[in-house]
């Protein structure tokens, strides 16, 4: 019989380390396997590991099948360039569902329940030297969704996904990168304060296929993302990256698996947050997994927090699971603190007022995340938000 996975403390391993033998899904630490159907998924209770750090009864009714879509959910616009096809399909188009199968009943809920799904899809060998846009405007209501974006073999494009507004939402966005195709796609969560918003996202990369992520997440009373990545040939690579301010009662969480499912390839996954007010609480779960056949694989995940003021939670969880050392290094780091005093002083020595210097501190530690993202106004109105938060307990 074999063992379970090996799960790694916080720190790091190398090639060379002792691997577990191991029978594992992409579902590691899942109460259910992964299913299109709703039926397979019981009503989380909140003791189940995936559900334990999440306020069910915040979720109005999204887990438990009581939440009906309405009319006036949400308002899905796509911008895009010259030779981008956007198309509305239905739930057995094939692209549906590809990039990989719901995990918990939210997200097999949203997949039972969605009308269309709207397919972005970028023709092969495309080269976009504009962002398509997707806007995502809550207008009140309860809705469950379904996005897909799809670059042939050799395409590079920009997605950027704007979520505002006020909605219940339950959604999955499927990523599909063909052989050597670049994606870099940008979620903003920018919700109003009552939001709910629930989602899985699912990246299929392709061999030599390069994806990027970056996550961002200020807006909403519940924000959960699930982001999922699987590889469909050697020499793929993904970058996640992820971004949070989490204010006063908010809940954000943020879920991600890497599975490397396919051997020499490559992952790094940083995720930044900052906290303030009570009853904030932020939650970052990165689980990377690599299974026996993925040798010469190389990963690392990091979770850093900035804790403002009292009153504020975080709870972090970095997970390595490794079922083969034929691989090139494998590591991951988890950080949590307060302002650094010795950095406050520096800068106040040298005549800058106290809560300019805060500013500073907090604009440098998620500088190299917002510098990711690489459409102009994006950053600049991320950055602008920053300031805002900032604003609140000055």
């Amino acid at each position: 019989m074999a063992e379970a996975p090996t799960t790694i403390p916080a720190g790091s391993t190398t090639a060379g380390a002792v691997a577990v033998a191991a029978e594992s899904t992409v579902a590691t630490r899942m109460s259910a396997p992964p299913s299109y159907d709703v039926r397979d998924f019981p009503v989380p209770h909140g003791r189940e590991e995936e559900w334990r750090f999440t306020p069910l009864e915040r979720l109005r009714g999204l887990h438990d099948g009581t939440a009906t879509a309405t009319g006036d959910g949400v308002k899905v616009d796509v911008e895009a360039p010259a030779g981008v096809n956007v198309e509305l399909v239905g739930r057995d188009d094939a692209r549906v569902g590809k990039a990989g199968k719901p995990v918990d009943r939210v997200a097999a809920q949203a997949y039972s329940a969605f009308e269309k799904a709207s397919v972005v899809s970028v023709p092969k060998e495309t080269v976009l030297t504009e962002p398509i846009r997707i806007a995502v405007h809550g207008e009140g209501g309860t809705a469950y969704g379904h996005q897909v974006i799809e670059l042939g073999a050799f395409a590079e494009a920009v997605v950027v996904i704007d979520h505002t507004g006020d909605a219940v939402l339950a959604a999955n966005v499927d990523y599909l990168l063909g052989d050597g195709a670049k994606l870099t796609v940008v979620s903003v969560q920018d919700w109003d304060d009552k939001a709910v918003h629930v989602a899985q996202h699912n990246a299929l990369v392709g061999r030599d296929a390069s994806f990027k992520s970056v996550v961002v997440t200020f807006g909403g009373d519940v924000v959960r993302l699930n982001p999922r990545v699987n590889y469909a040939g050697t020499g793929g690579e993904a970058e996640l990256f992820g971004l949070y301010f989490t204010d006063a009662g908010q809940h954000q969480e943020h879920r991600l698996l890497v599975d490397h499912n396919t051997p020499h390839c490559k992952s790094n996954v940083v995720y930044k947050g900052a906290l303030q007010g009570d009853n904030a609480h932020a939650v970052w779960i990165g689980d990377v997994l690599i299974e026996a056949a993925a040798e010469g694989t190389d990963t690392y995940e990091m979770n850093r927090n900035l804790v403002l003021t009292d009153g504020a939670r975080v709870d972090s969880v970095p997970n390595l699971e490794i079922e083969t050392g034929e691989i090139v290094g494998a590591g991951h780091a988890s950080a949590t603190g307060r302002f650094d005093d010795e950095q406050l002083f520096y800068l106040m020595s040298r005549g800058i007022p106290a809560e300019d210097a805060r500013r500073l501190v907090v604009r440098g530690f998620f500088a190299e995340l917002v510098q990711q993202i690489g459409v102009p106004d994006i950053e600049e109105r991320l950055l602008e938000k920053i300031e805002t938060e900032l604003e609140i307990v000055s």
